[in-house]
């Protein structure tokens, strides 16, 4: 392969920085090639796009993390990527959806991959969830390997019937290495897949998920927290009325006002991920940075007053 010319390509990053790509192209100068003048590119280039995409593998991945993992909307991805300065339409995020999934697919077709890995370990510790995107819709079943972190199985199930659960468990056993044994299973409580793992994987110890164990223990300091938020939402009422008082000015009162009503905003639409991240808390944390905020401007004469 020799230097025939360079080629261009602008990729976009999950910072909001579009990169430019100087792309080597070679070829083979041999007539009797079977490859004679074929373009190649470079390896380097997969690790950054996929072909004729403008958009990076980061983002395509933050995509399907916020679709399958968070169980966003395509607006609701869409205005993520937005803030991150990442230029694109919501179509081109049905699109990398697509692509993600495809993806996707792609990984857990790679067998020998996959059982070269679980042989390297000697046995596998399998957890097993559905994702449901959107209420009424298939449930996507995935099934992952803990100790490498790798995917073994990933199948969109309209029931979860626990004879169809004992199905995709029997695929991904027979999909082990015969010298691989499953040490153990990790799920929620869901009575289907407790019966499913008992039919499949019979005297393999499973093991009910930390994070469903620690959400049912905090519920009791859930319901509170929930309670001392819907509380301290009454006493911060009435923002838009004040930025409808100072729409269209630009004076310094004005700034301050929209300034000030954009911070309690955003402290009332931040819900926090329970039960690890109390709302309330975070609320009541926030709002209180904003009181000593206006303190200190008052204080310090920087709080312009109206008349």
């Amino acid at each position: 392969m020799r230097y025939a010319y360079d080629n261009w390509r602008s990729v976009s990053l999950l910072n909001g920085r579009v990169m430019r790509l100087r792309l080597k192209i070679r070829r083979c100068n041999h007539v009797t090639c079977e490859r004679y003048h074929k373009p190649c590119r470079p390896e380097e280039e997969g690790q950054w796009a996929l072909p004729g995409h403008e958009f990076g593998l980061e983002v395509i991945a933050l995509v399907g993390a916020l679709r399958y993992q968070e169980h966003r909307s395509v607006p609701e991805i869409h205005e993520r990527l937005g803030q991150r300065k990442v230029e694109i339409s919501e179509r081109a995020v049905t699109h990398l959806l697509a692509r993600y999934d495809e993806m996707l697919a792609v990984s857990l077709t790679d067998t020998p991959r996959l059982k070269r890995v679980m042989k390297r370990q000697g046995r596998a510790i399998l957890a097993m969830d559905g994702l449901q995107p959107d209420v009424g819709h298939e449930v996507l079943w995935v099934i992952r390997e803990c100790l490498s972190g790798e995917i073994l199985l990933a199948r969109s199930l309209l029931s979860s019937a626990t004879e169809d659960l004992a199905q995709l468990l029997k695929e991904v056993q027979t999909s082990m290495p015969q010298a691989v044994q499953v040490a153990g299973v990790i799920s929620d409580g869901q009575h289907p897949i407790r019966k499913a793992v008992a039919r499949v994987f019979p005297g393999v110890p499973h093991q009910l998920c930390q994070f469903h164990y620690l959400r049912e223990a905090a519920l009791p300091i859930y319901e509170a927290d929930r309670h001392a938020k819907k509380e301290l939402k009454k006493r911060v009422r009435g923002i838009r009325p004040l930025e409808r008082s100072v729409e269209g000015r630009t004076d310094e009162l004005a700034e301050v006002v929209q300034g000030y009503c954009a911070a309690v905003r955003s402290a009332l639409t931040d819900d926090g991920r329970p039960p690890l991240e109390a709302s309330g808390l975070r609320l009541q944390a926030r709002l209180s940075d904003i009181v000593s905020s206006l303190a200190r401007a008052e204080k310090g004469g920087r709080c312009p007053r109206s008349s």
